[in-house]
């Protein structure tokens, strides 16, 4: 049973209501997401009416209690949230979950008063919020971050860069990492701080739009702070222990992009396994080829395996189970990578179709290829655990 204890470890439990969530996330989808899915491509902005439509839902404030205006829910509500949106926009998924990268923390690590001032609207979807650590230099190395914030009265004065900071065009509000003292040799993540910084402060730039293959209509900018003073009340966690704040951030988050993942896996599955009805070659359908037949099986085989370890890793996120944080990352590694590779197979499935932006096959691929990356590239996965196990055996291994 090494690294868990028993058998009731692989426990996994969902409940009537969250059944019926889910069929709600799916009638939204299907009716007022998947008509404007090819417009979203071409212009690389999701509709108004889709961002309107999903306050009106609540799904903004899905996981967050009712006491700081959420919808409620736990993380097994938020990963089939995320799921079913991908299924069919993968961007909307990231839209609307990216702003637990900023409640998360601010939600274990906050006080009252942050927590009564920057939840609410957030959850009611009247404000956005991005989440601010990326930079040049330093990305699944979080300790590697160079932007400095320096002690300035009842403030600090943040100077730096970040990259690809999803929804910042968006973000009213920013968690922020900077560091506030050296690192210590050693202990490369100390001197970390984080910040909660507003849109309109001084020193707050949004810069250029990144490129990325994937996820249109929402994708990624830079954020540039030039003598940013924020005050002392705007800290959160301690100060210089930021990097616990969001590596901890991180651990919840990883699920939610696993969601997004199984979302992408579902839909592609979808689509390849109705074109291999529809679609027919020597007079019968694809599917009764053992190629295509083979690939289908191979498919749907990955996919719930995939679906089995996502829930699973929500499941114990949400019963507070310590090793939640392995099944986390297990679940990211697995599902993205899946969403992946049944995306290179349905387009192969599909032939020259599948290369066509218009059948709508080839772009779950371009964005499958970003689930392996943010959140922790899938290398830094797999070395958390090792680190994992390592820690449970009580063997000291320098692994990096």
């Amino acid at each position: 049973m090494f690294p868990f204890n028993e058998v009731m470890d692989f426990k996994i439990e969902m409940t009537d209501e969250h059944e019926l969530f889910r069929k709600s996330i799916r009638e939204f989808a299907e009716s007022k997401v998947r008509p404007y899915v090819q417009k979203v491509e071409e212009t690389n902005e999701i509709p108004q009416s889709i961002i309107d439509g999903a306050r009106e839902l609540g799904l903004y404030g899905v996981g967050v209690p009712e006491k700081y205006g959420g919808q409620g829910g736990d993380m097994r509500t938020l990963a089939i949230l995320t799921e079913e949106l991908s299924r069919v926009l993968p961007s909307l998924g990231t839209m609307v979950t990216v702003n637990h990268l900023f409640l998360i923390p601010l939600m274990i690590f906050g006080t009252e008063e942050q927590k009564l001032k920057y939840i609410p609207p957030v959850a009611k979807g009247e404000k956005f919020a991005a989440h601010a650590n990326t930079e040049p230099g330093a990305g699944s190395d979080v300790a590697g971050i160079q932007t400095r914030a320096e002690k300035n009265n009842n403030g600090y004065i943040i100077n730096g860069r970040k990259i690809f900071i999803t929804n910042s065009e968006r973000a009213q509000y920013f968690i922020l990492s900077a560091r506030t003292s050296s690192p210590e040799q050693g202990k490369r993540w100390k001197g970390i701080t984080t910040f909660i910084a507003e849109k309109g402060m001084p020193g707050l730039e949004i810069g250029q739009k990144f490129k990325v293959i994937g996820l249109r209509g929402e994708q990624p900018n830079e954020v540039i702070f030039n003598n940013l003073y924020v005050p002392d009340e705007n800290i959160v966690g301690k100060v210089g222990e930021g990097f616990k704040v969001i590596v901890t951030t991180y651990d919840y988050s990883r699920i939610i992009i696993a969601a997004q993942a199984l979302g992408i896996a579902q839909g592609v599955f979808e689509l390849a396994f109705n074109y291999s009805i529809e679609r027919k070659a020597f007079e019968k359908p694809i599917i009764g080829f053992e190629g295509v037949a083979f690939r289908i099986s191979d498919m749907l085989i990955k996919l719930e395996t995939a679906r089995l370890l996502v829930y699973w890793a929500a499941y114990l996120a949400d019963m507070q189970k310590p090793l939640f944080l392995m099944a986390s990352s297990m679940a990211k590694t697995y599902a993205t990578e899946v969403a992946e590779e049944l995306s290179d197979m349905a387009i192969k499935i599909h032939g020259g179709a599948g290369v066509d932006s218009a059948t709508g096959v080839e772009r779950y691929l371009r964005d499958s290829v970003i689930t392996t990356i943010y959140e922790g590239t899938n290398d830094i996965q797999k070395l958390t655990i090792a680190k994992t196990l390592l820690k449970l055996a009580s063997r000291s291994v320098d692994i990096g």
